[in-house]
């Protein structure tokens, strides 16, 4: 056996293990999900044992750091992360990078081995998609409080609410219209989007990813009858921040794990803008703060008076409606809200 494969199956034996390790790290503290930190501990383990099959100790004979003439080279992106999201893209990247090296130089040394690193590499495919589904956006913030805009539900017209909402202190609008014709939504979806963007807030789509890219909205909002998470991702990756309405911690948990960036959670009350057969309650909200880590908004019937039992369970955030659509003083409203949010 020649020195320079030995080189480079140990330099790319601890690239990968050293990425395995970044994204386990991730999958256990930060998004605490047990199957996939299990999945990247497997294929730790199973990679150490197909380079067993090389003989002990004849990869780290012949490392040579200091002779290692890529020390020194780097580039500007190596040495530059700028969100946790791309720690961890970068570490699935090398490890697939790294696999693939070992797999090819081992081919002329032991084809059994190289067969057992390429059957890694797939599964380290597949794990590196499930974890970029947990990663979101990565930006979604913890918004208090989300004004969800529906035109019959407006004492004034749409327009007036919508800037009424912002002035008061709204820092997320949520444009909600089941019943428009594709082209008025998306002049209105426009509207929106400007308005908000010109305020510094959020501006969410309900439903509609397409819509929402076309205007250049910040996210989409999904419902558990609308398009699945992952669905919605292989079109929009993750340019648009994904909400996802739940009821239950079963349908919170499966949210996160297919990729969303936050939950709406509820109902919390009773309210007259959707039938809700199933009231979730406070309780839903305070397991959910504890059990899921991810943003939240309350959501149904919540107003000035009761927002307050949501802040003593954990609430942070909440979306409302009828409370703002349906008052003659909209932006009073949002800061009545904002008043009685305030911890």
């Amino acid at each position: 056996m020649n020195r320079t494969p030995a080189r480079i199956l140990d330099a790319n034996a601890n690239r990968a293990r050293e990425a395995l390790r970044v994204m386990e790290d991730y999958a256990r503290f930060i998004v605490d999900d047990a199957d996939l930190t299990a999945r990247l501990k497997s294929i730790r383990h199973d990679l150490r044992a197909a380079l067993d099959r090389l003989p002990p100790g004849w990869l780290e004979a012949n490392r040579d750091v200091p002779g290692d003439v890529g020390t020194t080279i780097t580039t500007e992106s190596e040495s530059s992360r700028a969100t946790v999201a791309q720690v961890v893209i970068a570490a699935g990247k090398r490890l697939g990078e790294s696999l693939r090296s070992i797999e090819e130089y081992l081919k002329p040394i032991d084809a059994g081995a190289a067969a057992a690193v390429e059957a890694i590499r797939y599964r380290a495919y597949d794990v590196e998609q499930r974890l970029q589904r947990r990663l979101g956006t990565v930006t979604a913030p913890q918004w208090r409080l989300c004004v969800l805009l529906t035109e019959s539900l407006c004492t004034l017209p749409w327009l007036d609410v919508l800037d009424a909402a912002i002035e008061g202190g709204a820092d997320c609008i949520q444009l909600r219209e089941k019943e428009l014709e594709d082209g008025k939504l998306l002049g209105r979806a426009t509207v929106v989007v400007e308005r908000c963007r010109a305020a510094g807030i959020a501006s969410i789509i309900n439903d509609r990813a397409d819509v929402a890219m076309l205007v250049g909205a910040d996210g989409v909002h999904l419902g558990q009858t609308d398009l699945p998470v992952g669905h919605v991702r292989r079109l929009v990756g993750r340019q648009l921040i994904v909400g996802v309405s739940t009821s239950n911690l079963a349908q919170a948990e499966a949210a996160a794990k297919a990729g969303a960036d936050y939950c709406g959670v509820g109902p919390m009350f009773h309210t007259t803008t959707k039938d809700k057969p199933h009231l979730a309650g406070p309780e839903y909200l305070r397991a959910y703060v504890q059990r899921v880590p991810l943003p939240h908004l309350a959501i149904g019937g919540i107003n000035s008076a009761n927002v307050a039992q949501l802040v003593n369970v954990g609430g942070a955030g909440v979306a409302v409606s009828s409370c703002v659509c349906g008052s003659d003083d909209p932006a009073a409203a949002v800061r009545r809200l904002r008043e009685a949010l305030a911890p």
